[in-house]
C-alpha cells in the first residue's frame, strides 16, 4: 500500500490502489443496512449564497411535516449544520452494531458531521481531496442512519472531489442548486448545473437565497444583492425554478443559537412542498 494510503480514513471504503485512490466504491457495499427513501443533495459552485443554511431550513420543513429526516455535512471542511441545528456532542459518539450513531436535533433530525470528531469546532481539517472523498462515503456507509424519509446533503462549494464523490457513490435523487441574484455567482453557478448535466444527476431546480431584503417598518422589498434573476437564469440553463428566499435578519440570529428550526417561512415551505413533489 502506498504511503497516502496508509493515513487514509477509507481505507476498507475505497478501491485502494494508489493509482485508484478516491475512487467511489460500489454503491451497493454503502449503507447496507440503512433504509433511506431519497437524497436531496444541496450545490452550489459559489461560497457564500447561503448553501448551507438553505440546508438546514430544508430539513427543518421536512422534519415539521412529520417526515424522518438527516443531514449529511459533507462540507467537511467547513462544516456548520451542528452549530446551526443547535447540537453540542461534548459527550461523544456512541455507536450499534450497524455503526456510528448520529446525534439528533430537537426536532429529531438526525446529523453527521466532521465537527463531531473534532476536539474544538473551530478545529480546521485540513486534507486533500481523496480524505474528504473517503470521510463523504465513511458518513453515509458506516453510520446507523436507520430508517430515513429523506437526507439532505450539505456539499460543499464547486465541482470537485466532495461533490463528485457523492454523485457518483450516494442514490441522489434530485439536486438543488443555490445562488444568489449577484451575475458573478450565477456564472460560476453554471458550471454546477453543467457539471450535474454531465453526471446525469437529476436536477430539482434553482432556488436563490438572499434574493431581497423585507423592510421591518414599511414591509418594503429592498433588492439588496441587485435585482432577482434566478427564473430567467433557471429557464435559460433548462432547469425549474424553485423560488426565492429573502435576507433575514432574524435567520441569521437563530442560525447564530442553534435554532434554525424554530424559523417560520412560507417560502421555504413553498420550495419543499416543489421537491416533494419532484421525488419519488
Amino acid at each position: 500500500m502506498a504511503d497516502q494510503c496508509k493515513t487514509c480514513p477509507s481505507q476498507a471504503g475505497c478501491n485502494s490502489s494508489p493509482e485508484k485512490c478516491g475512487e467511489s466504491p460500489d454503491k451497493s457495499l454503502l449503507g447496507a443496512f440503512n433504509d433511506i427513501r431519497n437524497v436531496i443533495a444541496v450545490m452550489s459552485g459559489k461560497g457564500g449564497v447561503g448553501k448551507s443554511s438553505v440546508t438546514g431550513l430544508i430539513a427543518s420543513s421536512l422534519a415539521k411535516k412529520g417526515k424522518k429526516v438527516g443531514v449529511l455535512d459533507a462540507d467537511i471542511t467547513g462544516p456548520s449544520q451542528p452549530k446551526a441545528l443547535g447540537i453540542d456532542n461534548r459527550e461523544g459518539l456512541k455507536a450499534s452494531q450497524f455503526g456510528i450513531i448520529p446525534p439528533q436535533s430537537r426536532s429529531g433530525i438526525k446529523v453527521m458531521s466532521i465537527n463531531f470528531f473534532l476536539p474544538h469546532e473551530d478545529d480546521p481539517v485540513i486534507w486533500r481531496g481523496p480524505l474528504l472523498a473517503g470521510a463523504v462515503n465513511q458518513f453515509w456507509g458506516e453510520v446507523d442512519w436507520q430508517d430515513l424519509d429523506y437526507m439532505v446533503v450539505d456539499l460543499p462549494p464547486g465541482t470537485g472531489d466532495v461533490p463528485l464523490t457523492v454523485m457518483q457513490s450516494l442514490p441522489v435523487n434530485g439536486i438543488v442548486i443555490v445562488s444568489s441574484p449577484q451575475d458573478l455567482a450565477f456564472m460560476v453557478v453554471k458550471k454546477t448545473i453543467k457539471m450535474a448535466k454531465k453526471m446525469n444527476a437529476p436536477i430539482l431546480g434553482l432556488l436563490e437565497n438572499m434574493s431581497y431584503a423585507v423592510c421591518p417598518h414599511c414591509g418594503e422589498k429592498i433588492n439588496i444583492f441587485g435585482e432577482s434573476q434566478g427564473e430567467n437564469i433557471a429557464k435559460e440553463m433548462g432547469i425549474d425554478y424553485l423560488g426565492a428566499l429573502p435576507w433575514d435578519a432574524k435567520l441569521n440570529l437563530l442560525i447564530d443559537e442553534g435554532r434554525i428550526e424554530e424559523y417560520v417561512s412560507p417560502q421555504i415551505d413553498a420550495v419543499v412542498e416543489k421537491i416533494i413533489a419532484k421525488l419519488p
